[in-house]
C-alpha cells in the first residue's frame, strides 16, 4: 500500500466517519478501524487531531488527515485509479464541491435542528428549513448540472453521492424519531436515495436503519433532558 498502512479513528454512528468508511470500501482499501468513545477521547485521537479533537481521523503511515471532506479528497487523489470519486471535468468538480458545502452548511445543520427542537414552533421552523433544502436538491437533480443522472457521479457512486447520501440516510432516521412527515414532493431525491441505499457497498457500511433510529432516539432524549 502506498505510503504505509491505513488506520481510521471513528465512531460508529458518525455520518462524517461513515462517509470515509464508504469511500474506503468503494476504493477497496484495507484499513484498521479504531472505535472512539467521544465522551472519553483517546490520547491518540487528541494527539492526531489537536485542532478539532474530533473524528474522523485517517492515519496513513505516520501522516494524520482530519475532516471528512479533506479525507475523501486525500483518498481519491492518493488512489486515483481505484474507483475514482471526483469527476475529471473542472466545472463538474466545482459543482460537486459546491453541493458538498451545501450539505455541510445547510442540510446537515437543519437535521440537527429537528432533533433539538423542544416545542412545536421550533420543530415547524426546522422542518420548513429541511423542506427548503430538499427542494433545492430536487431542482438540482431535475434541472441542474446533474439532471437525468442515476447518481451524482453518473452511473456509479461519486464523491457527492457519498456526502449527501449518508446525510440523507440519517434524514430518514431523524424524521422517524421526530415524527415528521416531509410529504412526497421530492420524487427525484427519493429515487436517488433509494438507488444509493440499494448499493451493496452502502449496505455493507451503513448501520441498519433501525439501529440508526434507536441511536437518534436516545440522542434526542438526551438533548431534550438538557433543555
Amino acid at each position: 500500500m502506498d505510503g504505509g498502512e491505513l488506520k481510521l479513528y471513528g465512531m460508529w454512528a458518525s455520518p462524517y466517519v461513515l462517509r470515509v468508511r464508504l469511500a474506503l470500501k468503494l476504493k477497496g482499501l484495507d484499513y484498521e478501524y479504531v472505535e472512539e468513545n467521544l465522551a472519553n477521547k483517546s490520547a491518540a485521537l487528541l494527539r492526531l487531531n489537536p485542532v478539532h479533537r474530533k473524528v474522523p481521523v485517517l492515519l496513513h503511515g505516520d501522516r494524520p488527515i482530519a475532516e471528512s471532506a479533506v479525507i475523501l479528497e486525500y483518498i481519491d487523489e492518493t488512489w486515483p485509479r481505484r474507483f475514482p470519486l471526483m469527476p475529471t471535468d473542472p466545472r463538474e468538480r466545482a459543482a460537486v464541491r459546491f453541493w458538498c458545502h451545501f450539505g455541510s452548511d445547510k442540510m446537515f445543520p437543519s437535521l440537527i435542528a429537528i432533533l433539538r427542537s423542544a416545542d412545536e414552533a421550533q420543530r415547524a421552523a426546522a422542518v420548513g428549513e429541511v423542506r427548503e433544502n430538499l427542494k433545492l436538491l430536487e431542482d438540482e437533480l431535475r434541472e441542474g448540472f446533474f439532471r437525468g443522472r442515476r447518481f451524482f457521479g453518473c452511473e456509479k457512486l461519486g464523491f457527492l453521492d457519498i456526502v449527501l447520501g449518508v446525510d440523507a440516510h440519517f434524514l430518514r432516521g431523524v424524521t422517524e424519531v421526530a415524527e415528521v412527515d416531509l410529504g412526497e414532493d421530492f420524487p427525484s431525491f427519493t429515487s436517488w436515495l433509494r438507488e444509493f441505499e440499494a448499493q451493496p457497498e452502502v449496505q455493507e457500511v451503513l448501520p441498519p436503519f433501525d439501529t440508526i433510529v434507536d441511536f437518534l432516539r436516545g440522542h434526542r432524549r438526551r438533548i431534550l433532558a438538557q433543555a
